[in-house]
């Protein structure tokens, strides 16, 4: 598979200086143009783990960034993830409870069929789910919420839109996401296939592969591979996703096999009023991974009352197989623009 990956990009990537030549007519009249980008997402939350209870404000992330079109065809985005070290509990007296990563730079040309991305990219894990969801302000998707994959990493990816109804897409990444950042001859691989049915419904299925050098012996070292099948339907009218995940050798350890599925849905219940819902349930094989194995059931009110600003009310409870429950009341807020 990784042959294939490889020799199918390679073709891609070199066809792109012969399709770029038909953009000729249309550079005439186009003006090079850039706008920033600025997301937020901060909270206040209320939280009772087994008895003890926490009150907290906090300003979870910040993303800032530039992205600019140089052509009809070419475009570059950088953008730079502030993060709250303060929340994971990593902040020493005296230190800023913030830090500060690169989360893109990347250049990427779009033409035809082809949209082709290189440097630190997007990856094509959960990118789809994520949009169907769309509430990363208040709670990360699945995959990214429990690990399996990183939302950004050093590498090429290619999308090909055959039609408007079917689209493939494969990538090759670093496989050590954007916050760690290593320089070394192994990769992961991904492809993934999107099919659109009918209007604003999605079917997707992905797969990934990497088999990284790691200081565990031989005897525990397993290479990591990455299944999701996801299907999910968005309009004006609501959205809702439903996805399962499995992966085989999380983070290159043999025997640490994760799987779970993830349902979500948004219901507009008034202007600038609407519904929203998830349910999560992760398992190991073993229960190796008991710190985040179990279930976790969201519920809530999001209020948008201009573009660019959620405010969301939440209820959450989460059910873990180390036997803890925690019970939460939330208000998310996210801004972008």
């Amino acid at each position: 598979m990784k042959k294939i990956l490889i020799s199918a990009l390679s073709i891609i990537f070199v066809s792109l200086t012969i399709s770029a030549q038909d953009s000729g007519n249309t550079q005439d009249s186009f003006k090079p143009s850039g706008k920033p980008i600025v997301t937020v997402f901060s909270d206040f939350s209320h939280t009772s783990t087994n008895g003890n209870t926490n009150n907290a404000f906090e300003l979870s992330r910040a993303y800032f960034g530039y992205g600019y079109n140089f052509s009809p065809d070419f475009s570059g985005k950088v953008v730079f993830d502030v993060a709250n070290s303060a929340a994971a509990g990593t902040v020493s007296p005296g230190v800023s409870a913030f830090t500060v990563f690169l989360k893109n730079a990347y250049a990427e040309y779009s033409h035809g069929i082809v949209k082709a991305n290189l440097g630190l990219v997007g990856t094509t894990m959960f990118g789809l789910q994520e949009s169907v969801w769309g509430k990363r302000y208040l709670y990360k998707s699945f995959q990214d919420q429990y690990g399996f994959g990183n939302s950004a990493d050093l590498g090429a990816s290619v999308k090909l839109q055959f039609i408007p109804e079917l689209s493939l897409d494969l990538a090759v990444f670093n496989g050590e996401g954007y916050k760690k950042v290593q320089a070394d001859s192994t990769f992961q691989f991904a492809a993934g296939l999107t099919v659109q049915p009918i209007k604003n419904l999605f079917v997707r299925a992905y797969y990934d592969y990497t088999d990284k050098q790691s200081y565990l012996p031989s005897s525990t070292k397993k290479a990591q591979t990455s299944f999701n099948l996801f299907a999910g339907y968005k309009s004006d009218k609501g959205s809702i996703g439903a996805e399962f995940n499995t992966q085989s050798g999380n983070k290159n350890t043999k025997d640490h096999n994760l799987s779970g599925i993830s349902i979500y849905g948004t219901l507009p219940v008034a202007k600038q009023f609407s519904a929203i819902a998830r349910f999560d349930n992760l398992t190991s094989k073993n229960n190796w991974n008991t710190s985040t194995d179990g279930q976790v059931y969201i519920a809530g009110i999001e209020y948008a009352p201009v573009k660019g600003i959620q405010i969301t009310p939440n209820f959450r409870y989460s059910d873990l197989k180390t036997g803890n429950s925690t019970t939460s009341f939330n208000l998310n807020v996210g801004m972008n623009f």
